[in-house]
């Protein structure tokens, strides 16, 4: 039987006409894994060194194209950390931050520093993010 014929045969079963259309719908699936998320390159993908906030401290947060720099600060409980967030791109979502364990949303207006005052009661790992949580990133109190 030759190579055409074969192909023929086998397309002509049901079940290979369902399998064959199910891998031509679902081939541009296969190809998201290798897709970058939320844009962030490479580099963002490593653990990130935190900032060290050492006693009562205003750390600059900026909120751009890579997400939040630094994109975690550690700092002790009961200290007095403030987070200075800075918008400085309209082309992110980072359009507001959101401590969600914390339950502080605050909008991000473009150029214009916002003080965030973190509360530092107790030791655990605060998370922010942007509105949608695309970028996120943390507060280490230990």
């Amino acid at each position: 039987m030759d190579k055409a014929l074969c192909h023929q045969t086998v397309m002509s079963h049901p079940f290979a006409q369902l399998v064959h259309v199910a891998l031509l719908a679902l081939s541009p699936l296969l190809a998201l894994p290798t897709l970058p998320a939320c844009h962030k390159d490479e580099a963002t993908a490593t653990a990130p060194k935190p900032v060290v906030a050492v006693g009562d401290q205003v750390v600059a947060v900026t909120a751009d194209e890579r997400g939040f720099t630094p994109a975690a600060v550690e700092t002790k409980h009961g200290s007095k950390l403030t987070l200075r967030f800075t918008r400085t791109t309209d082309a992110t979502c980072a359009d507001k931050v959101v401590f969600p364990e914390a339950g502080i949303e605050r909008p991000l207006p473009l150029n214009q520093p916002v003080d965030i005052l973190v509360p530092t009661d107790k030791a655990r790992t605060l998370t922010f993010q942007c509105g949608m949580a695309m970028f996120k990133s943390t507060v280490l109190i230990r």
